[in-house]
């Protein structure tokens, strides 16, 4: 097989702004500053981004020479059948998706469209030539279900954007409330697999037995209605209602003042594919304070403090002592920014085009015909004699660890790409 000319990328969905979005703008004019052509294939895009995407339509019916696809997958949806029914050679960039298990009794209705895409998963590990993975963690799961040639490559997307802009309102409150206590912070969809019900039972026990005048901030929009309804009604029945902010959509220049106003970052998710978040508040100087669950421990690495445990007075005793003994402080604020330093943009150029000159090696190596999608399953799926056995090649990253929720622009079910 001929290295190919082009590598389009297609999308459920096209937000621009949001953690995929971002992403694939960046891959986008990685592949073209590689000598390869690229568009961006959308199953449909938001208004205001239209122009930076193609439509899903616009692709042509015959298999395009020399032309690869890299399809994006983070939910259930009918643009992946159409991509599994194309004969390109296909590759995967997979997000991650939240187990049904962990939001089916606050958004019922997101059931069936998670479970469709772990099914649609499995389809396209028997379909795709290569897969990248944003995390170990979701590599794992790449190999579970069967793709036999996989590389982790973190997203990309520029930590310091989230630091742009101010917004003087937001500023000024949060000056006001630091007067009075701790500023907790955190960043994410309003959804019951980022758990902000458990950030909040740890802040109730904070203010209860060290410092009575901290405030939360809670920066994200939701996830239906139902589990920030109940989150909401929480926060009143533990009386903290004055002292925790939801915030709902906020705009750049807020989250931008949010991340240089708080004090600690606070994260009890329990599900993340990556979780983008972190490393914004590592690079903006936060201390982070995380429940090491799924793939948070990798993107954490050693720039913030990962817990065992997340029982409330665990997690509010450990970010007790993060910010009253200020040397830890300051050595946790250090090792973030080292960490943040490590997704940079520049950083995460030299990781992905070292992933996608390994992808296309290893693919032409272990095809032979010029039509690798008419060669049969065994060969599509990568495995031909002599092909690199599964796991990380030279072009994966090491030691790195998914919803852009704050602003709102994500679908419903992308639930981990943040």
């Amino acid at each position: 097989m001929e290295r190919p000319a082009a590598i389009h990328q297609v999308v459920p969905s096209f937000a621009g702004r949001d953690a995929i979005g971002t992403h694939t703008l960046l891959l986008r004019d990685l592949f073209r500053s590689l000598g390869l052509a690229s568009d961006i294939y959308a199953g449909g895009s938001l208004p205001e981004v239209s122009h930076l995407a193609r439509s899903l339509d616009d692709l042509p019916a015959r298999t395009m020479e020399r032309t690869w696809l890299l399809f994006h997958h983070s939910s259930g949806s009918p643009v992946a059948d159409r991509v599994l029914a194309r004969r390109e050679p296909l590759l995967v960039d997979y997000h991650n998706i939240t187990p049904a298990a962990l939001i089916d009794r606050w958004a019922p209705w997101v059931r069936d469209e998670v479970e469709q895409g772990r099914h649609q998963l499995a389809e396209l590990a028997g379909r795709a030539v290569y897969a990248f993975a944003d995390s170990g963690y979701n590599e794992a799961e790449l190999l579970d279900v069967g793709f036999r040639h996989t590389a982790v490559a973190a997203p990309l997307f520029d930590p310091s954007a989230a630091g742009t802009g101010d917004d003087p309102a937001v500023a000024a409150e949060l000056r006001e409330r630091r007067q009075a206590g701790a500023v907790w912070l955190f960043v994410g969809r309003v959804s019951p697999h980022k758990a902000q019900h458990d950030v909040v039972k740890a802040f109730a026990c904070y203010r209860e037995w060290f410092d009575p005048g901290a405030t939360l901030v809670l920066a994200g929009t939701g996830m239906g209605t139902e589990y920030p309804g109940a989150l909401d009604r929480f926060v009143r029945r533990l009386g903290i209602d004055d002292a925790v902010t939801i915030t709902g959509l906020v705009s750049d220049a807020a989250l931008a003042s949010y991340y240089r106003g708080a004090d600690v970052f606070v994260c009890a998710s329990d599900h993340e594919g990556f979780c983008v978040p972190l490393v914004e508040a590592m690079h903006h100087g936060l201390p982070v304070v995380a429940y090491g669950a799924t793939a948070v421990p990798e993107t954490v690495g050693a720039g913030g403090l990962v817990l065992a445990d997340k029982a409330p007075a665990v997690v509010a005793a450990a970010v007790h002592r993060v910010l009253g003994d200020p040397v830890l402080r300051q050595r946790l604020v250090a090792a973030g920014r080292r960490r943040a330093a490590d997704f940079s943009p520049a950083a995460g150029r030299v990781r992905w085009a070292a992933a996608i000159e390994e992808s296309i090696a290893t693919v032409t190596a272990a095809t032979a015909g010029p039509d690798v999608a008419a060669s049969g399953p065994d060969v599509a799926a990568g495995g031909a004699p002599g092909a690199r056995p599964p796991g990380r090649g030279p072009g994966a990253s090491t030691g790195t660890g998914g919803d852009d929720d704050r602003r709102g622009r994500t679908s419903a079910t992308a639930l981990d790409a943040r």
